[in-house]
């Protein structure tokens, strides 16, 4: 069974530790990774977000599995398991759904 997921919100579900969390880019999200990244605009941010390392991924994680309505940490999202490469297509797949004109 799948989680259900609001996508006219922009959510995206991610598996993390076997288990669907919505991602989902909130204001909340965002202004938490413009204090882990020490960035001042969104420009800013969209140059770090199109670099992630493996690190910022895990901060980006944390950020959007918060704005999907779960708190995890930073610390508990890199003791989980995740697919690293799915874990970056639902990243990209939660900016688009947030940012891109239907």
């Amino acid at each position: 069974m799948r989680e259900p997921h609001n996508k006219a919100r922009g959510e995206v579900l991610l598996s993390i530790d076997g288990q669907p969390r919505k991602l989902c880019v909130t204001l909340g999200a965002l202004a938490e990774l413009e204090a882990a990244f020490d960035v001042g605009s969104f420009a800013e941010m969209g140059e770090r977000l199109a670099h992630l390392t493996a690190s910022d991924l895990i901060h980006v994680l944390a950020a959007l599995v918060s704005g999907g309505g779960e708190a995890m940490s930073a610390r508990e999202m890199a003791a989980a398991r995740i697919d690293a490469k799915e874990a970056a297509i639902a990243v990209a797949a939660a900016f688009r759904a947030a940012f891109e004109d239907e």
